[in-house]
C-alpha cells in the first residue's frame, strides 16, 4: 500500500485513511509470492480484480515511475500458471471431446494472466497452429469475492464522504461487475473477437486472429496462433528492425479510429495484449473487455478532441454543457478558462516533457470544482485512452499525441459533423418513419374518425392537426426514399 501511495504522490489525508482502513485487515496475512516486488506481490495476493488495476498502472511509467511500471508488467501475462493437466481437463469438459482428438499438439502455458492462460496447440484436422485460452479454476468465485469487497468499499466511501458521491463509486462497481461478467464467459469473448475482426478488416497494419467457433465454449476458446514480438519487449522490437515511432503512432491512431469510426474498440489494450508481427503489423489479443459507444457520444468525444486541437476552449466548454457533462448552473466562460489552463501548458509538448501525473491531478481538481459527475458509459473509453497513450509513450517517449490524433479526429469531423452528416441523420430518420408506411391507411382512418368510445379520456386532438401530422409523415417518407438513393 505504501509503495502505491508513494508512486501516486498521495496527499497525507489519503495516506492516513489507507492506514486506518487497512490496519484491521493486516491479520489476514495475504503475503503473496515473496519472490515478487512488494506491490506486485500484494496485488497478486489480493486477487484478479486488483491485478486489473496493476495492469493499468504498468502502462503508465510517467505516473508511477519507470521501475514500478517494469515490476508491474509481470501482471500482464507472466503470472503463476496452473497445470497443463487441469487445462486439458477444462478443455475436454467444455468441448465434450478428449483433447487428443481435437489437437495433435498441446503445449504447456505460454502466457498466464489474471483471468486465464494460453496454450499453443495444433489442430488434429488440418494441422493449423492455434492458441487455446482456458479460464483459471475457481476464477468466478475469486472475482465474486473481489466484487463484493469493492461494493463494501464503495458504499463505505459514499457514506463517510459526501463529496465523493459525485463520482458515483457504487455505480462504477456495477459497471465493473458487468464488464467482468462478459470477461468470464469465453463465448462472449469469441463473439467479440469475430465482431472486432469484421469491423477492422480493412485497417492497414492491424490484425485480429481468426476465431475457431466450433472449438470454443464458456471456459475455453480457440483462436488462430499469432506469431510476433510482445509489445513490451522493446529490445526485441529494435533487434527486428521495426520502427517504434511508427508503431506508437499507429497504436494511438487505430484506437481513435475504432472508437470514433466504429464505436467499438478494444478496451484492454495494454502491452500484454499486443504483438508485433514479422511484417510490422500490430496484432491485438484478448477480447474479453470491449468498449462500445453510441453515435452521439462519439460526436461529443470528437468535438472535444477537435476543440483542444484547435485551441477552441470555448467550444470545448459548450460541448460539455450540451452533453450534460457539466450542470447548466455553472459558468461556461469560467469552465472554458479552466480548460485553457489544462490545454495550453501541454499543447505541442512531446510526451517526454509532459507529466501525466500532474495533469491527471489537476484535471481531477477541475472536475471537482465544476461538480462533474462520473459517467459510467465513458469509463471504458477514458480508461483505454489512458492505457493506449501509455503504450504509445513506451514505444516512442517523444510522441506528440495531438499531432498524431489530429488527422483521425479531423477525418471523423468532416464525415460526421456538418451538412453531409445532417443529411445522413435525416435520411436515417426518414427510413424509420418510412417503415410505418403499411400503417398509413389505418392512421388516416383514425385521424378522420377520431378517438373510439373505449379510448382513454384524454383531450381530443383536432382532426386537422392529425391530418397535418399524417401528411408530414408521408412527405418525410418520400424524402427518405429520395435521400436513400442520393446517399
Amino acid at each position: 500500500m505504501r509503495v502505491a501511495l508513494d508512486a501516486f504522490n498521495a496527499p497525507p489525508s489519503l495516506r492516513v485513511a489507507a492506514r486506518v482502513i487497512g490496519w484491521p485487515f493486516a491479520w489476514l496475512g495475504l503475503r503473496g509470492d515473496p519472490n515478487l516486488p512488494p506491490l506486485t506481490r500484494a496485488l497478486t495476493a489480493l486477487g484478479p480484480a486488483y491485478i486489473k488495476f496493476g495492469q493499468l498502472m504498468s502502462t503508465r511509467p510517467d505516473v508511477v515511475g519507470d521501475e514500478l511500471a517494469r515490476e508491474l508488467q509481470v501482471l500482464q501475462d507472466k503470472l503463476p500458471p496452473f497445470s497443463v493437466e487441469q487445462a486439458k481437463r477444462t478443455v475436454a469438459e467444455e468441448l465434450e471431446r478428449p483433447v487428443e482428438e481435437l489437437f495433435s499438439e498441446f503445449s504447456g502455458p505460454v502466457a498466464a494472466a489474471s483471468i486465464a492462460q494460453v496454450h499453443r496447440a495444433r489442430l488434429a484436422e488440418g494441422g493449423r497452429e492455434v492458441a487455446v485460452k482456458v479460464l483459471r479454476p475457481g476464477i468466478e468465485k475469486a472475482f465474486r469475492k473481489d466484487i463484493d469487497a469493492f461494493y463494501f468499499a464503495a458504499d463505505t466511501i459514499e457514506l463517510l464522504s459526501p463529496a465523493s458521491r459525485r463520482l458515483h463509486p457504487h455505480d462504477v462497481i456495477v459497471h465493473f461487475e458487468s464488464v467482468v461478467a462478459g470477461e468470464l464467459d469465453l463465448r462472449m469473448e469469441t463473439a467479440a473477437a469475430a465482431e472486432f475482426a469484421a469491423t477492422t478488416a480493412e485497417d492497414a497494419g492491424f490484425q485480429v486472429p481468426e476465431v475457431e467457433w466450433f472449438l470454443s465454449g464458456r471456459r475455453a476458446m480457440t483462436l488462430g496462433w499469432a506469431e510476433g514480438i510482445a509489445a513490451n519487449d522493446l529490445a526485441a522490437i529494435d533487434a527486428a528492425g521495426h520502427d517504434k515511432r511508427a508503431l506508437g503512432e499507429r497504436v494511438l491512431q487505430l484506437f481513435l479510429s475504432h472508437a470514433l469510426r466504429d464505436g467499438y474498440f478494444h478496451a484492454d489494450l495494454h502491452q500484454g495484449n499486443l504483438k508485433i508481427a514479422p511484417n510490422g503489423d500490430i496484432i491485438a489479443l484478448d477480447f474479453g473487455i470491449m468498449g462500445r459507444i453510441d453515435e452521439y457520444t462519439r460526436r461529443v468525444y470528437a468535438e472535444i478532441l477537435f476543440g483542444f486541437i484547435r485551441k477552441d476552449y470555448r467550444r470545448v466548454a459548450e460541448v460539455h454543457f450540451e452533453a450534460g457533462y457539466v450542470s447548466a448552473g455553472q459558468d461556461v466562460d469560467e469552465f472554458a478558462r479552466a480548460l485553457r489552463s489544462v490545454g495550453e501548458p501541454i499543447f505541442g509538448l512531446d510526451a517526454s516533457r509532459l507529466s501525466m501525473a500532474r495533469l491527471l491531478s489537476y484535471l481531477f481538481e477541475v472536475t471537482e470544482r465544476f461538480g462533474m459527475e462520473t459517467r459510467t458509459e465513458l469509463i471504458l473509453l477514458q480508461r483505454t485512452m489512458v492505457v493506449v497513450e501509455g503504450v504509445a509513450r513506451s514505444l516512442d517517449p517523444h510522441i506528440n499525441i495531438w499531432q498524431v490524433a489530429q488527422p483521425i479526429v479531423e477525418g471523423y469531423i468532416k464525415q460526421n459533423i456538418g451538412p453531409r452528416a445532417l443529411l445522413g441523420d435525416l435520411a436515417r430518420t426518414m427510413r424509420v418513419i418510412a417503415r410505418f408506411g403499411p400503417r398509413l391507411p389505418e392512421l388516416a382512418e383514425a385521424a378522420l374518425v377520431g378517438r373510439s368510445e373505449d379510448a382513454p379520456k384524454t383531450p381530443i386532438v383536432p382532426v386537422q392537426q392529425k391530418l397535418s401530422w399524417l401528411a408530414t409523415g408521408v412527405a418525410l417518407a418520400l424524402v427518405a426514399v429520395w435521400l436513400g438513393h442520393l446517399l
